[in-house]
């Protein structure tokens, strides 16, 4: 009686713990609710969808890096890049001294050409970590400096004000990403988009199969003949390009674009998918408790900005969220670990009692 009221317990709490980012949200929402009268108002509430859809978006790409065992610590540095080369293209175009001509493109071009700049810079961070053997925090801090470094340059620290476009150049409608439809932000939109698409991949294809066995075991993928350098780049690709996304609606939505733009939004990402489940151990993660992590991002965020915190203390309230969350996933794999000997402890006991009984 005793073991099946232990087992009944530790089920209970194994549920909590595994719902425990959903608990933490409603708790944060009504404790913003009651600190700010206006937290759950119309235009607060469309505030916190665009915010979320820019941490969101970060943390889909991140957590299909996490979860092959890596870290992406670029994506921050590739938002504020992706800005500047749409800022750009959009204000400058650009130049071929050769020709003595200057080209102006259209906005689908401009943010085709962006989201190719992503691209290249997964692929440099995959290539960099599976054909040089260097640790995924070290090589995608390093692209961090280059990306940020780049985007310096791009303007010389300046920032690219107005990006509206001239309808005589035919570059116009970059404000597009910035806007609502139906009073529903296009940020909000787009993440929705990309969180569907990215959970089919992860859940229903041989592709996100081989993510999670990546990072469950990377040598026994390989055993198995999963071609494990192609995952991973194209993991960090797909990261880079979900973070140029991200720099395309932010620099719409402010119509300019300033280099320092997606600073510190790794530690954002990283945040939502460690919150939604996804382990940094690798192997374990899913995009629908990633959302749910980047809401709560977002409401501590703008929670806090109503409640007039520092800047400098909302930092370090971020940093120690993103150490709970560590600690708690540990603690919820310990215990699974734990759950998960006792029942075959169990099924041996079991086992040998039937036999005892047969004999």
């Amino acid at each position: 009686m005793d073991l099946l009221k232990k087992q009944q317990n530790a089920s209970l709490a194994m549920t909590l713990l595994k719902g425990r980012t959903l608990i933490v949200l409603v708790i944060l929402l009504i404790f913003f609710s009651l600190a700010t009268p206006n937290f759950l108002s119309a235009n607060t509430m469309l505030l916190l969808a665009k915010h979320v859809a820019l941490y969101g978006i970060l943390a889909i790409g991140m957590t299909y890096v996490i979860i092959t065992g890596g870290i992406d610590l670029s994506v921050g540095a590739v938002v504020g890049l992706a800005g500047m080369v749409a800022g750009g293209m959009i204000q400058k175009g650009i130049t071929l001294e050769m020709f003595g001509v200057t080209l102006y493109f259209s906005i689908p071009l401009v943010v085709f050409f962006t989201l190719l700049m992503g691209a290249v810079v997964g692929a440099v961070n995959g290539l960099i970590i599976t054909k040089c053997g260097v640790a995924p925090f070290i090589a995608t801090l390093g692209t961090m400096y280059i990306a940020r470094g780049f985007a310096m340059l791009h303007s010389k620290g300046a920032t690219y004000s107005n990006i509206i476009g001239n309808a005589a150049l035919g570059n116009t409608g970059f404000d597009f990403f910035g806007s609502r439809v139906l009073g529903i932000p296009i940020g909000a939109i787009i993440l929705l988009v990309i969180a569907v698409v990215a959970a089919i991949l992860l859940k229903r294809t041989t592709f996100g199969w081989h993510i999670f066995a990546i990072g469950g075991n990377e040598r026994a993928a390989k055993l198995s003949g999963i071609k494990v350098d192609k995952v991973k780049i194209l993991v960090y690709i797909f990261s880079a390009v979900c973070a140029a996304i991200v720099g395309i609606i932010t620099a719409s939505q402010l119509e300019a674009a300033h280099p320092a733009s997606g600073e510190s939004w790794e530690m954002n990402a990283i945040a939502a998918a460690v919150l939604g489940g996804t382990s940094m151990a690798g192997g374990i993660g899913t995009i629908g408790g990633t959302i749910v992590g980047a809401f709560v991002i977002g409401v501590i965020s703008d929670g806090m900005v109503m409640c007039g915190v520092s800047e400098f203390w909302q930092m370090v309230i971020k940093g120690l969220v993103i150490i709970l969350a560590v600690i708690v996933d540990q603690f919820q794999r310990n215990m699974e670990a734990k759950m998960a000997l006792q029942a075959r402890n169990e099924s041996k006991k079991d086992a040998a009692a039937e036999e005892k009984k047969e004999a």
